[in-house]
């Protein structure tokens, strides 16, 4: 069944939980798909998806997530765009005050 949910341009709804906080220390929100490696290009939307928390504290949702595996062509471009968007970060440039 693994071969079959990993096949390219399939789409499917898998179990996730969803883990959410905003303290002092932390504002986050992670999200675990059960059962499914996302990859580049792989495009994930939750149902129903949790909106905002308070502040000071941390809850954990359960939801359902609607995954599209993306296609070789797909993949091969989000690894390209991911490539240049971390070398525009090669040009930023510093002067000297002097």
């Amino acid at each position: 069944m693994r071969a079959n949910i990993d096949q390219p341009g399939r789409t499917f709804i898998a179990p996730c939980r969803i883990d959410m906080e905003q303290t002092n220390d932390s504002l986050h929100a992670y999200v675990e798909i059960d059962g499914v490696d996302i990859g580049p290009g792989d495009r994930v939307t939750i149902i129903d998806a949790p909106g905002l928390i308070p502040f000071g504290e941390q809850r954990e949702f359960a939801r359902m997530a609607q995954v599209v595996k993306a296609t070789w062509s797909e993949r091969l471009m989000a690894k390209v765009e991911g490539y240049l968007a971390l070398t525009e970060l090669y040009e930023v440039g510093f002067e000297g005050r002097g």
